[in-house]
C-alpha cells in the first residue's frame, strides 16, 4: 500500500492520546497525517459508562491551491448544495403562498405514510439561514423520529419531496424547510460547539483537524460557525458522502 494511502482508525482516553497512538502505529510526524476525529471521548457520570475517543489518522495528501479557496465561496456552494434543488432553479415567491401549499402537501405526504402529526410554520430562525428568506415549517407528534433518519437524510428526502410537489403548483422552486421536533435547531447548536472545541484543538496543536463526513447544510454550519474566526479557516473536502469539512490553522 502506498504511503498516502494508510489510513487508521484508533481509540484512546482522550482525543490527543488517540491521535499519538495512530501517529506512532503509521510511523508519521503530526505535520504528515490528516486527523478526523469520529468520536469525542466521554467521562461518563461518576466514572461509569465513559467511552474512549476514536480517530481516524491518514497520511497526508499533497497540498493543492484549491485549498486556498475564499469561504464566502465556500459557503456559496455549500448553501446551494444544501437547498437540495434542482440545478438552475432559483428558490423564489411569496413565502405565504409556500407556506400554506407546504403544509397541505406535507400533511398529505404524513397521512399517507400512516403519521399523525400536527404542522406549524416556526417561529424560530435558524442562524444557519440568516439572510435566507426561507419558509421553515415544523412537524411534532409522536414517534416520529422515523421521519428524521441517519444523519437526518429521512428528512432531507421529506423536504425535497414536499418542495418538488409545491413546485408544481406554484410554478417554481418554493424557498422552503422542513423540519421534525426542531431537530435542525439542535442539530445546529451541537455542530456549531462541535466547530468551536475543534477549532480550540487546532490553535493549541497547529495541525489541521478533519471533522466526520457530513451534508451539505451541516457543513454550511460549521463553516459559519467559524467564519470570523481571525486564526483558523474551514474548507470541504472530498466527494459525495465522504465530504467533510476540514479546520486548518492561517499561517
Amino acid at each position: 500500500m502506498r504511503r498516502n494511502d494508510r489510513s487508521i482508525e484508533v481509540s484512546g482516553r482522550t482525543v490527543e492520546q488517540a491521535i499519538e497512538k495512530g501517529l506512532e502505529q503509521l510511523g508519521l510526524s503530526r505535520d504528515q497525517a490528516d486527523v478526523e476525529v469520529l468520536r469525542q471521548g466521554s467521562r461518563g457520570l461518576l466514572g461509569l459508562l465513559s467511552e474512549d475517543a476514536v480517530v481516524r489518522v491518514s497520511a497526508k495528501l499533497p497540498s493543492s491551491p484549491k485549498l486556498e479557496r475564499a469561504g464566502e465561496l465556500l459557503e456559496e456552494e455549500e448553501e446551494e448544495e444544501a437547498s437540495g434543488r434542482p440545478d438552475g432553479a432559483e428558490a423564489t415567491g411569496d413565502p405565504d403562498e409556500v407556506g400554506r401549499m407546504g403544509v397541505q402537501v406535507l400533511q398529505k405526504l404524513l397521512q399517507q405514510m400512516g403519521l399523525r402529526a400536527r404542522i406549524t410554520r416556526a417561529e424560530a430562525v435558524l442562524d444557519s439561514q440568516t439572510g435566507v428568506d426561507a419558509v421553515l415549517l415544523n412537524v411534532s407528534g409522536d414517534d416520529l423520529g422515523g421521519l428524521i433518519g441517519r444523519r437526518g437524510e429521512t428528512l432531507r428526502d421529506l423536504q425535497f419531496l414536499t418542495c418538488l410537489v409545491v413546485s408544481r403548483d406554484v410554478q417554481h422552486w418554493p424557498n422552503l424547510m422542513v423540519d421534525v421536533e426542531h431537530y435542525r435547531a439542535r442539530r445546529e447548536r451541537t455542530l456549531t460547539d462541535l466547530a468551536r472545541r475543534m477549532a480550540d484543538q487546532v490553535r493549541k496543536s497547529g495541525e489541521s483537524v478533519a471533522l466526520e463526513p457530513m451534508p451539505p447544510n451541516e457543513r454550511r454550519i460549521v463553516h459559519l460557525a467559524l467564519r470570523d474566526e481571525a486564526d483558523v479557516f474551514t474548507e470541504s473536502i472530498g466527494q459525495g458522502e465522504r465530504r467533510k469539512v476540514t479546520i486548518f490553522p492561517k499561517r
